[in-house]
């Protein structure tokens, strides 16, 4: 028999997860807040006394975590065309599970210098060009990056033919950087997985500096791995399965939160019909997003700014100064728990609007083109319409009295150009598990998959 705890230490609360490897169950859950500020072991510790309470505690034989304290894991991407190598930079970064706070393309500036030492991001990631190809774009932003008094690591995964003058360039300006493969070695090509291994090792490097986290690193059986990258091991088991388990093939997830409202996608999404052109930068089979101006709580006004009050006119009708004044209201004060009719209908609004919107943005799009002898469709990004399941999570998911009605936003479609999903089976993370399950499926897939699916919530 084995008992395994998986710890997830988010930017509000720890959450702990024990699971006894015989009885193919939870057998206990707690949390407690984040202590990043003074030591993450007082909240740890605090969670773990609930979660066992007493003297005679059981022994725990594996010890694996996630975080995603202080915000997570943040960086800035840099590449030349905004739709080509910034583009695969920012994919290579989410998928890294990090939190991208800007893409800057066409060149950097002085003033990008500036407002870079202001972002105060965890790394940067410095692309540019196809291999062989543009060389000055990516020569010209190293040299810049030299007057950056933020010392933090720079990830290089540009053209490769410059790297000995940029190996050069750094060294002399005592920078520290990391020279990995092209993210986008040709054209359209996405090379993402160097890039990735890179900012994994820098996370964990980064990760330990908070205060107690090295100790927590010291008792764990794996590495600490960010929360989003175990979200999305998470999915990947799901929808791929284990060699006893089928799984059930495409799969979104959709994480609503405070401040983003996060899609992972399973799934290839290629073109399905002989009069469609695929166009642009592939596509990869396990994709993520995250929208920042998307969120129930800090990017409230955000939202409304970027979908309009229309969009809040589509599912309620309270009219635009009182839709201002509440999501004003919420972005102030974050931690605000709704607690009357009125407000669970705002808060389901918001949050409809947070992932109708966030879909739109995952999905790719239908682009129309008249011959003379026919019509072609060009199509740009991931075809969700036969995704047949998704799974959401969150609090307001998980503590809303009509999960369906709102996770169903994901199934109405902006035009008929877009290729969000159609028809699916809409299921519930109601034990906030999705982050657990990662963890345990990188030392136990059969076991991480029996504990997801019987603890999944099916909701239509």
């Amino acid at each position: 028999m084995a008992i395994y705890l998986l710890a997830d230490f988010g930017s509000t609360y720890t959450k702990l997860t024990a699971i006894d490897d015989v009885k193919k169950d939870i057998i206990a859950t707690s949390k407690a807040y984040t202590t990043v500020e003074t030591n993450v072991l007082d909240g740890y510790n605090q969670a773990y006394n609930d979660l066992f309470p007493g003297v005679n505690k059981p022994h725990i034989d594996k010890v694996l975590a996630c975080s995603s304290a202080k915000g997570g894991f943040k960086m800035v991407a840099i590449g030349l065309s905004p739709t080509l190598t910034a583009e695969a930079a920012k994919r290579a970064a989410l998928g890294a599970g990090t939190r991208i706070l800007k893409v800057y393309s066409y060149g950097l500036k002085p003033h990008d210098i500036e407002e870079i030492e202001q972002l105060q991001p965890d790394v940067i990631l410095l692309s540019g060009g196809t291999n062989g190809g543009n060389e000055k774009n990516i020569l010209k932003d190293a040299k810049l990056l030299t007057e950056l008094s933020l010392k933090v690591p720079i990830v290089v995964a540009g053209n490769e033919e410059t790297y000995s003058e940029i190996k050069a360039l750094f060294k002399q300006s005592c920078v520290n950087f990391h020279l990995t493969e092209n993210v986008m070695p040709q054209i359209n090509q996405l090379n993402a997985e160097p890039t990735r291994k890179i900012l994994r090792q820098i996370f964990i490097h980064n990760i330990v500096k908070a205060k107690g986290m090295g100790d927590i690193q010291a008792s764990l059986s794996n590495d600490i791995i960010p929360t989003p990258s175990s979200v999305l091991y998470a999915a990947e088991l799901l929808s791929k399965g284990t060699k006893t388990h089928k799984g059930i093939g495409n799969i979104l997830i959709v994480d609503v939160g405070g401040a983003t409202t996060d899609i992972h996608s399973i799934g290839s999404g290629k073109k399905r019909q002989a009069n469609v052109q695929f166009d642009g930068l592939e596509e990869p089979f396990s994709k993520r997003t995250v929208e920042g101006d998307l969120g129930m709580r800090y990017s409230a006004n955000s939202l409304l700014e970027s979908t309009s009050y229309q969009s809040f006119a589509t599912y309620t009708s309270f009219d635009e100064e009182t839709i201002k004044e509440k999501c004003h209201f919420r972005s102030q004060h974050p931690e605000y728990i709704a607690d009357t009719i009125e407000e669970k209908i705002i808060d389901n609004t918001i949050a409809k609007i947070a992932i109708k919107t966030a879909i739109s943005r995952h999905a790719g799009y239908y682009i129309k083109e008249q011959t003379p002898s026919r019509t072609i469709y060009h199509q740009y990004g991931k075809d969700l319409r036969l995704f047949t399941t998704i799974i959401g999570t969150g609090g307001i998911l998980v503590h809303n009295d009509h999960p369906e009605d709102v996770l169903s936003a994901a199934l109405s479609p902006t035009n008929k150009t877009l290729l969000t999903p159609e028809q699916s089976s809409l299921y519930l993370d109601k034990a906030y598990i999705l982050s657990a399950i990662g963890l345990l499926s990188t030392v136990d897939k059969d076991l991480a998959f029996d504990i997801a699916m019987k603890y999944l919530t099916k909701l239509n």
